[in-house]
């Protein structure tokens, strides 16, 4: 379709305005806090291993592998998981993983050994799997294309939202904790962030619905509306079928770019708590603090950008500029990696970059994917980029065990930042750089 813009949708009326309204609190409040805490469970053990490490006798890389182990999990059961979700239904299948992730992060409290460390990450991964792609799925389900860049602006705001306050409450838990009931500040803060998503997954099973038309908190009238609008919507041409979405180039590329994305954020998550206790600070509360802050711009900005993309319609500068800010920000993470103040800058550049990219990056696969072969093809797509999450976490560590800092490997993760940021201006089809219609 070239660069051009789509067909103009219907105009959005105020009773339109209202029903999106209505839908987005009902669902994206909700995702977004069992996303903060899946991610707090997720990404936890860098707060943990400021005591674990020592009280165990794991390395960097043994933990470094370990938070990378988490990925191959996740990897092998992401498409799988999805595909479940689509036949099964995003209410059954996304409580599901909710409490069965809850109950393995949980444990591991009770890990003592390198292998038994592994293999409840592993078990974690593989339980989670499916989460972030199965709500990203359902917001396409629920929200038409010019409404998603918000939306999942908003849904990816959770990472930002995780490290604001979940580097505190992480913080507290390790300080105050240590030592109640004879447990170790470390296994309080895997009990007592495991637990909420168990809870939550019980909420889950109450507040989704499947479809449209199993809404019953909407009027008949608005359902048929929301159906008519989202049935209507001006699209691009799409591959339904998951084996015709195999042989679709684009999948491979927006793979690629996503894995360099994974390599950023998981890069940041895994280890900006030693990277601010290595510049200088430390008390573990004082470290939550500070790493809230990247965390905290990177929130307002991502929210802001995402609105204005789907205010103008228009994806592709957005989504690679950020994408080069993030490269920017690790760059500069480390050169300055001894300067606590510098490093919080770039920290804080590279939240905002890297985070913000993820939102946006979640539009373009519904511009060629439906039915089925989105289900799989946004699975896919996860998971492949996921094997980021493996390179990153295990680079920066075995880099630091090697070298005894950091700077190499963060310097590495710039550099497929800016490569990502290439794919994503010159590197894609054609067909998916049209612009959409702009809100009105």
């Amino acid at each position: 379709m070239g660069t051009g813009t789509v067909p103009q949708a219907a105009p959005v009326s105020a009773a339109d305005e209202a029903l999106f309204r209505k839908v987005t609190l009902r669902f994206v409040p909700l995702f977004v806090i069992c996303f903060v805490f899946a991610y707090l469970d997720r990404v936890n053990i860098s707060f943990a291993k400021l005591q674990m490490q020592s009280d165990l006798g794991f390395s960097d890389a043994v933990y470094g592998l370990g938070a990378s182990v988490f990925f191959l999990g996740y990897f092998l059961f992401e498409v799988p998981s999805n595909m479940l979700l689509h036949r099964i239904g995003a209410r059954l299948w996304i409580a599901r993983i909710m409490i069965t992730w809850g109950i393995a992060s949980a444990c591991t409290m009770f890990v003592t050994t390198e292998m038994g460390f592994y293999i409840v990450r592993f078990l974690i991964g593989a339980l989670e799997a499916g989460f972030v792609p199965g709500a990203l799925y359902f917001f396409t389900k629920w929200f038409p294309a010019q409404r998603r860049g918000r939306i999942n602006t908003y849904f990816m705001a959770s990472i930002a939202l995780c490290g604001l306050i979940g580097g505190p409450i992480s913080g507290g838990i390790m300080k105050y904790m240590d030592g109640v009931n004879a447990l170790a500040g470390w296994q309080w803060l895997f009990l007592l962030e495991g637990i909420p998503s168990i809870l939550l997954g019980l909420v889950v099973w109450f507040m989704l619905d499947d479809e449209i038309a199993d809404a019953k908190w909407l009027t008949a009238e608005e359902r048929q509306r929301l159906a008519t609008r989202i049935a209507n919507e001006p699209k691009a041409e799409q591959t339904h079928a998951f084996s015709a979405a195999l042989r679709e180039p684009a999948m491979y590329i927006l793979s690629l770019i996503y894995l360099a994305l994974a390599a950023g954020i998981y890069g940041l998550v895994f280890w900006m708590p030693q990277l601010v206790q290595t510049a200088g600070t430390k008390d573990t509360f004082v470290i939550g603090l500070i790493i809230s802050i990247p965390y905290a711009v990177a929130g307002i900005a991502m929210i802001l950008i995402g609105r204005n993309s789907d205010r103008t319609g228009e994806r592709r500068w957005h989504l690679g500029l950020a994408t080069l800010a993030g490269g920017a920000g690790y760059l500069l993470c480390g050169y300055f990696n001894t300067n606590t103040i510098a490093l919080v800058g770039g920290l804080t550049l590279a939240a905002t970059g890297i985070i913000t990219a993820i939102g946006l990056f979640w539009v373009l696969p519904p511009r060629f994917l439906s039915g089925m072969a989105a289900a799989a093809g946004i699975a896919l797509i996860n998971s492949l980029g996921q094997l980021g999450g493996i390179i990153s976490p295990y680079m920066v560590g075995k880099v630091k065990d090697l070298t005894g800092s950091t700077t190499l490997a963060l310097y590495a993760v710039a550099a497929m930042c800016f490569i990502a940021a290439l794919l994503i201006i010159w590197g894609l089809p054609r067909r998916l750089y049209f612009r959409e219609a702009p809100q009105r």
